[in-house]
């Protein structure tokens, strides 16, 4: 060990089309002001570059997970999701990441935190940011999780063995209901914007869809596109203030943008159309999706799509009388919904049924591919600790 350093155990895992720093609970101290200092100094924020650390400067990338022993009856284990800022020092715990949580299965496996069956081993996994209980199914040989297969997800450039992680316990996730407002649409008065009309859903995590064509677009933009529109950027953050406000997770809108960054997330939706891939050039045909749909996350688009959007955007899309329900083409019947996102295509398992006159989300399941990429100490100097 450097003299002047302290060094902390960690693991690097893909999990979908994201990358996280994986960290035992019981490696960093409960002082929570101590821990996110130790935190943003393994991930080098906040700079642009995240060059004094292990981060790679996108969102996708500046991901934390944090593992613990479990907490409520039936879970095998804890996990604390965190999105760590590259340009300041905060650290939003304040949601969870799907494509994140389908590294959590293989992890836990992998570390003798549950134990392996063959072929498939379920992992059920609390979410503390949610306080709701995920399930994944992990394909098992050898006591070890698959890593090879042909399951290809987009965004991700070589195929992998296929995992399944279900959502259906998530519902309500910050809201505690499905429809936060009761309402499969609501109109929004946004300052700056004017009236919109949007949906709200809440299923693994909060959401607000809005028309592409409301906006003036056609949903097909690429995020360099959307990115570099300063004025739509910021009517897009105008409009998911307001909602965060309007069910409930702030007290004024404006307070949404510094203290509420993560969620709800928010996207525009349009009907099936055919698009050029951001990653690969290639053409999706219109064919090929049921809607299409672009997300923004931490202000700027997600270049593939969420997991946890994933989630929620089907269960959306399940809902008749949506925003999202209303931009589909032909609905499906087999409860397998498909929507393009920039990179490909994506596809969610979605069953959505009324009790008592409510809508109750019964399956919400994702394909995912995972693999641990790396493992080793991580160096963290003194002065970070000693500040």
């Amino acid at each position: 060990m450097y003299r002047d350093s302290e060094k902390f155990w960690c693991v690097i895992m893909r999990g979908g089309t994201s990358r996280a720093v994986f960290l035992m609970e019981n490696e960093l101290p409960a002082d929570p002001e101590l821990k996110n200092r130790i935190i943003l100094a393994i991930f080098g924020s906040p700079d642009t570059r995240q060059i004094d650390g292990i981060a790679g400067a996108d969102p996708l990338t500046s991901k934390l997970a944090v593992i613990g022993p479990p907490s409520v009856p039936g879970a095998d284990l804890n996990y604390t999701f965190g999105q760590v800022d590259i340009n300041s020092t905060f650290i939003d715990y304040g949601s969870n990441c799907g494509n994140i949580s389908s590294a959590v299965g293989p992890y836990a496996i992998e570390q003798g935190l549950v134990r392996a069956v063959e072929p498939v081993t379920k992992v059920r996994i609390y979410n503390t940011n949610t306080q709701k209980m995920l399930v994944a199914e992990i394909p098992v040989k050898d006591g070890k999780p698959v890593v090879k297969g042909d399951y290809r997800i987009a965004g991700v450039p070589r195929p992998g063995a296929h995992l399944k992680i279900d959502f259906a316990g998530t519902a309500g996730s910050k809201t505690g209901k499905l429809l936060p407002t009761g309402n499969v649409k609501d109109v929004l008065d946004v300052p700056g914007v004017g009236k919109i009309t949007v949906s709200l859903v809440d299923a693994a995590s909060p959401m607000v869809f809005v028309k592409a064509e409301d906006l003036g677009l056609t949903g097909t933009e690429p995020p360099k596109e959307v990115d570099g529109d300063r004025e739509l950027l910021d009517r897009l953050e105008r409009i998911r203030a307001m909602a965060a406000f309007k069910i409930g997770l702030v007290a004024n809108w404006r307070d949404a943008t510094a203290g509420m960054r993560a969620v709800p997330l928010i996207a525009f939706v349009s009907p099936p159309r055919a698009y050029e891939s951001f990653t690969t050039g290639e053409t999706i045909g219109a064919e090929a999706v049921d809607f299409v749909s672009r997300c923004m996350f931490m202000q700027v688009m997600h270049k593939t799509y969420s997991g946890t959007a994933t989630v929620c955007t089907g269960a959306a899309a399940a809902i008749e009388g949506t925003v999202v329900n209303d931009a589909m083409g032909a609905k499906p019947q087999n409860g397998i919904i498909r929507f393009g996102h920039p990179s490909g295509v994506i596809e969610a398992e979605i069953a959505v049924e009324k009790e008592n006159g409510a809508h109750v989300l019964k399956r919400a399941a994702i394909g995912r591919t995972a693999r641990r990429i790396m493992e080793g100490y991580i160096y963290v100097p003194r002065y970070y600790l000693d500040d």
